[in-house]
């Protein structure tokens, strides 16, 4: 079964005017506000939802497609407040003093060409004969996403809204492919759970009836150097007054990291091809750093991981082969033990990247170990039950560095208990055989 949509992404960039004035943006938000408050207000009066969608179309000062869009987002609105006011919902608030964004369609409310040097070029009209135009900023990945989809007949550019957001104006940017489609997460046959850490990203493939396929370690340690090189860089030209180049730097090491985790993404997702009808399953990390506080160094760290972009990349390639992405709640994916007869929960079972679990002795990778449970969290979401798992095979390696990619630069033989049994007891018998063959296989570092 194959959902209706397909693949669409959303883009984000700067705005930099360069004819028209500026204050045009923020004259058609503060009007785009108004639009979605006098929704509001003419709802609450008890107006028919036909009469305020023509009566605010007909009075508003935008282009008109761009006040049909806002007033079907503000009728969107209410239409989630009735649909559970009687849970104690609130009515939507209306921004009094602030500006709203404006959501237009391309070639009518908004514009984007590419010129002869690469430069993508916007044109807002916020409302008839009045225009903005400049050039769009972004990151290489969205600037070469959205090129090709403007140079593309297979991909159609969609509504874009523009916002004011930490002082700087922002275009959003929807492109959809036409006809590529993606797989519904509910017809999987294999579950990859991903662990993504600051030096490496780990999968693990899991059948629908708990067979560990397979699983591998992708490392990328020279994101992490390179980005403490460029840190120490900017530190150092703080601390002696030379901040004319430090917009250089920042550009040269978001260039760097970009193009790492382009391929590592790439890797990625031609590993998770090889399984039939695969899903893949990341942690929830977008309330992360909320609670992160671990010290200003390790905050640092933490805080500038690049989780979200790397997940992005991934999403957005495997879409484009038809397969589809899921998260699931990421509490204690890493302290808890994966057997099913046990699934102990204790910080202490982890120890940089071994895993043993304090009560049944059960020991891993610990990264991949936090794979395997991301893949057991989903199933239970989605059935209510997680399946007993069999065996997990040997952890594979392969290292990425900046002069390319080495397939399995080492790999981890089998260690005690590195199976996860239906009944508990072969772990326990299976000690002395792991001992033996630990001696044979590459240690886990750490």
């Amino acid at each position: 079964m194959m959902q209706d949509s397909g693949a669409t992404h959303t883009l984000s960039f700067g705005v930099t005017p360069h004819e028209g004035r500026s204050e045009n943006l923020h004259e058609g938000c503060l009007e785009a506000r108004r639009v979605r408050n006098e929704v509001n207000r003419l709802d609450k009066e008890g107006w028919d939802w036909d009469d305020i969608h023509d009566t605010v179309v007909d009075n508003a000062n935008l282009v008109k497609n761009t006040t049909q869009l806002l007033v079907q987002k503000a009728l969107k609105e209410l239409e989630t407040y009735h649909d559970h006011k009687d849970e104690d919902w609130g009515r939507p608030f209306p921004y009094i003093d602030e500006t709203y964004p404006m959501r237009m369609n391309h070639n009518e409310g908004y514009a984007l060409t590419i010129d002869e040097s690469g430069d993508v070029h916007f044109r807002v009209s916020y409302k008839p004969y009045n225009y903005v135009k400049g050039v769009l900023r972004g990151s290489p990945d969205h600037l070469e996403r959205v090129k090709n989809a403007l140079n593309s007949d297979s991909w159609r550019v969609g509504v874009a809204e523009l916002v004011h957001k930490h002082n700087e104006w922002r275009l959003h940017v929807s492109v959809t492919h036409k006809t590529r489609t993606v797989a519904s997460p509910d017809d999987a046959e294999t579950v990859i759970g991903v662990d993504i850490n600051e030096d490496c990203v780990t999968l693990a493939a899991v059948t629908c009836n708990g067979d560990v396929l397979d699983s591998v370690v992708i490392e990328y340690p020279d994101i992490k150097r390179v980005r403490h090189e460029f840190f120490t860089k900017r530190k150092r030209m703080q601390t002696v007054g030379q901040t004319a180049f430090e917009t250089v730097v920042r550009t040269e090491e978001r260039d760097f990291v970009h193009d790492q985790l382009h391929k590592v993404s790439r890797d990625v997702t031609r590993w998770v091809s090889q399984f039939n009808d695969p899903v893949i399953v990341f942690e929830d990390l977008k309330d992360m750093r909320d609670s992160i506080d671990y010290g200003t160094r390790m905050n640092r760290r933490l805080h500038s991981l690049p989780f979200a972009a790397l997940r992005e990349m991934v999403t957005y390639k495997a879409a484009w082969g038809g397969i589809p992405s899921d998260n699931v709640d990421p509490k204690y994916t890493s302290q808890r033990c994966p057997r099913t007869e046990c699934l102990h929960i204790e910080r202490g079972n982890r120890r940089r990247k071994r895993f043993k679990c304090k009560s049944c002795g059960f020991q891993d990778h610990a990264d991949r170990k936090a794979a395997v449970c991301v893949v057991q969290e989903w199933f239970s979401e989605q059935y209510g039950n997680v399946p007993s798992l069999e065996t997990l095979p040997s952890v594979r390696k392969m290292r990425r560095t900046a002069s390319g990619l080495c397939e399995e630069a080492d790999s981890h033989g089998a260690i005690f208990a590195s199976g996860v049994h239906r009944h508990g007891t072969s772990a326990q018998d299976s000690q002395s055989q792991a001992r033996e063959e630990l001696k044979t296989g590459a240690p886990v570092e750490g």
